[in-house]
């Protein structure tokens, strides 16, 4: 047989799109020729392919072979299609049976030894393969990757001449007599233990109201802006948020991993919501994803989990403006002249600054580091930050200096301090009934859904008129006060939204874009 098909996955955003390798010998002057939109790492492929048959003690045709990558329309990058080309040539002169290659897709790079290699995204391909009923061969290397995967019988090999072996197995399956010793290993589903390995809240002397103000954050999944001067532990207490957020679902959490397997990142910790932190250096395509083969960025890392930008104002203007589509859509579009990509991006902003350049602004009289900043300093470094991303932050939330007599008390003086889970019993709750109710969390409630679940009387709704007049609030902070208020009452087991709830998630947007901080 000169022809021969095997199966095989490209890489397209988080979508692994089905490629079939279509090997054909024909007469002729020798030569290997690859189409169907390869890049030049695929190109390069037959050069390890030809060393990878040869090591392995085959033998390459000495004849014209043509290999078609298809759809042809798709680009090929990578080195994902090595094992399948080399199966296909083998198959096409009949070194190898064609029997079962219908029913298995292959993905790995080749060694020149023959040896196989991993490569990135392993993950959405396996997915993708047992939604499409066949099984996947793939590296050693990928194995712990693809053992995320329940719904796909999965092998793994450490050589090309494993993979042979184990075809040449399976056109001999109908043989009973002689029981051969499996050559590639199954894959089982195994995925890493949830180790609550965050710091614990309890850690925290002080700041009650700031607490307080995550826990409504978290329980509601709305954006969160710490403001204060420099110590005060706006980076303490955000590092630990992901110690008291509910765990995520089967389904969240191989959606999570899904994305970091294309950045080649391994899941250490199943279902624990991500927590990313980029330096304020990075750049726009950092933060949202691109490039020339386009990659997710750090709102796509943080899907399902915390996005935590330290030194807002330090950040470039242009690379915090790009949050503001991702943050109202909960994904990010991403548009190349040959294609247009969509990540998932629904996460958490937790962003912290200093209230001016020096840091000090508001902060004790009496202390030693008093601002020495002018007010179009400080004008300057607030208008960093635009209004219509200040809008899509729902809690702005003040962080003061803790007083020296509570940094002295010992341990066993000090008052007792509420640990993560316990923090964390609360939130669940919170979350439950808001699915329960509604499917989602509040922060993600359309108008439509609001007029529905959180209907206001008229003392509310007036409270709330004269603190939007007072404030200078758009329609858009209206709507998120609402929500947060929603969460509020949520926390109190509260079916309806009282006057207090709309007291406090009023108070907690105090961050006035003049450039002043209100109490």
């Amino acid at each position: 047989m000169s022809l021969a098909i095997v199966h095989t996955r490209a890489r397209l955003g988080i979508d692994a799109p089905p490629v079939t390798v279509e090997v054909h010998l024909s007469n002729g002057l020798p030569g290997l020729s690859i189409v169907g939109l390869p890049e030049m790492a695929v190109k390069e492929s037959k050069d390890r392919v030809r060393s990878a048959i040869i090591n392995s003690e085959f033998e390459f045709p000495s004849r014209r072979i043509t290999i078609n990558l298809a759809p042809a329309d798709l680009p090929k990058d990578g080195g994902r299609f090595d094992l399948a080309i080399a199966i296909g040539i083998l198959a096409a002169s009949e070194q190898l049976p064609t029997d079962s290659l219908s029913q298995l897709e292959f993905i790995g790079e080749l060694a020149l030894s023959g040896e196989l290699r991993g490569v990135f995204g392993v993950l959405p391909a396996t997915i993708a393969c047992g939604q499409a009923g066949r099984r996947m061969i793939i590296a050693n290397a990928n194995d712990q990757e693809a053992a995320l995967c329940e719904s796909t019988t999965t092998y793994s090999g450490g050589h090309l001449l494993d993979v042979c072996t184990h075809l040449q197995q399976l056109a001999s399956s109908a043989d009973h007599s002689v029981e051969k010793p499996p050559v590639l290993k199954t894959v089982t589903f195994s995925p890493p233990q949830l180790v609550d390995e965050v710091p614990d809240f309890n850690e925290v002397r002080g700041q009650q109201h700031v607490k307080r103000a995550l826990e409504i954050a978290v329980a509601g999944g709305h954006n969160v802006l710490l403001f204060g001067p420099p110590g005060t532990g706006k980076t303490m207490l955000a590092s630990r948020l992901p110690g008291i957020m509910p765990p995520l679902t089967q389904t969240q959490a191989l959606e999570v991993a899904s994305i970091h397997s294309l950045c080649g990142h391994r899941v250490k910790h199943w279902q624990l919501p991500p927590f990313r932190s980029p330096h304020h250096t990075a750049s726009a395509v950092a933060l949202v994803g691109g490039g020339s083969h386009p990659r997710p960025g750090e709102i796509s890392l943080a899907h399902h989990g915390l996005l935590f930008l330290d030194e807002l104002p330090e950040f470039q203007r242009q690379v915090l403006e790009v949050l503001r589509e991702p943050l109202e859509s909960g994904e990010i579009r991403i548009s190349r002249a040959s294609a247009q990509l969509t990540f998932p991006a629904r996460f958490q902003l937790i962003a912290a600054m200093n209230p001016c350049p020096c840091g000090y602004l508001a902060s004790d009289p009496q202390s030693s580091h008093r601002c020495r900043c002018t007010a179009q300093q400080v004008q300057r470094y607030r208008q960093k930050i635009s209004g219509p991303l200040l809008d899509r932050i729902d809690l702005h939330v003040p962080v003061a200096q803790l007083p020296l007599h509570e940094l002295h008390q010992q341990p066993e003086q000090a008052p007792p301090r509420e640990s993560s889970a316990t923090i964390r019993q609360r939130v669940v709750n919170a979350r439950t009934r808001q699915h329960q109710r509604q499917q989602a969390c509040n922060a993600q409630l359309s108008i439509k859904e609001m007029e529905r679940f959180c209907r206001l009387d008229d003392p509310q709704r007036q409270l709330l008129s004269q603190a939007i007049e007072t404030l200078g609030l758009s329609a858009r902070a209206y709507h998120r006060v609402i929500k947060v208020a929603r969460t509020i009452a949520d926390l109190a087991d509260r079916e309806t939204i009282a006057g207090e709830h709309i007291a406090e998630a009023v108070s907690l947007r105090n961050f006035d874009r003049s450039g002043r901080v209100g109490s």
